[in-house]
């Protein structure tokens, strides 16, 4: 039988399947478990990856997917992303605090201070990587265009702070968990931030989906957007003004894949979770 792990690493295109020989076989509902452990309170998302002057299509719907999950389950989920990207996600109601390249260290301490999350999670978010860049798919530097919200997750553990990173590709934050196989298996610069649970998917988006089914599962709640809603809010967000990762047409479409690949991925989890709930 296809779990859901399957199903997100469905049409691989990018060597998700080389890692997933390496990981625990229930890594997302894993994940999700270890979201589920945390305390009431505040959760930090980040997301936004720099493509060609926009923000990808990939990352922002999945993040917006998963904080409303987390706002139904009781947690108040606050997105952590560079400035320009905010209407993204104020639009749809979440709060979101504002960054920018120039923001240190220190400054992100404040934010940790002020905000005291219980837990943080990176969706498809670039990460500095073992040669102290900010790098895209084509080995492209993008470090004056990202602000540095992975320093979050490295301030974490001082903080007894438990994190979850989605990647697809081997330069998103979480991805330094698996940077040796990354290297070997890719011939990729990995990026070096780690996390306690990594989610790897075809699509970052899609592990975000997988996440959330899984917490609809655990809590017997459906918390998985219908697909018209994230088709829809996809739509917006390219009316707005994102691109597509790959093609970097503005068009509703994530990492080259069309409406119907995305359907059929959202479909699948939703008849899994009315399977697993329902027994």
């Amino acid at each position: 039988m296809e779990s859901i792990e399957d199903i997100i690493l469905r049409h691989s295109k990018r060597g998700m399947l080389k890692l997933k020989d390496h990981m625990e076989e229930s890594y997302c509902e894993l994940a999700a478990r270890e979201i589920l452990s945390w305390e009431p309170g505040v959760i930090f998302l980040t997301t936004g990856f720099y493509v060609a002057g926009y923000p990808e299509t990939d990352g922002p719907v999945g993040t917006v997917v998963l904080a409303k999950a987390l706002k139904k389950l009781g947690w108040e989920p606050v997105i952590v992303t560079d400035s320009a990207y905010t209407v993204l996600f104020t639009i749809r109601n979440i709060a979101v605090v504002p960054v920018d390249v120039n923001t240190t260290k220190d400054e992100f301490r404040n934010i940790i201070t002020r905000y005291r999350p219980v837990g943080m999670i990176s969706v498809e978010r670039c990460g500095i990587n073992t040669r102290d860049d900010y790098e895209n798919m084509r080995g492209k530097s993008i470090k004056e265009h990202n602000a540095p919200t992975d320093i979050l997750f490295e301030l974490a553990p001082e903080y007894s702070i438990r994190t979850v990173g989605v990647g697809d590709g081997g330069n998103e934050i979480g991805m330094g968990c698996m940077a040796d196989v990354i290297q070997r298996e890719l011939s990729l610069v990995p990026c070096r931030v780690t996390v306690d649970r990594l989610v790897i998917a075809s699509v970052s988006n899609w592990g975000a989906y997988g996440i959330t089914a899984y917490l609809s599962i655990l809590s017997g709640l459906s918390l998985l957007m219908p697909y018209d809603d994230i088709n829809s809010y996809l739509a917006q967000t390219v009316e707005i003004g994102s691109v597509d990762g790959v093609t970097h047409e503005r068009v509703p479409h994530v990492d080259g894949f069309s409406e119907d690949i995305e359907k059929e991925i959202v479909d699948a989890l939703h008849a899994e979770v009315r399977q697993r709930i329902s027994c």
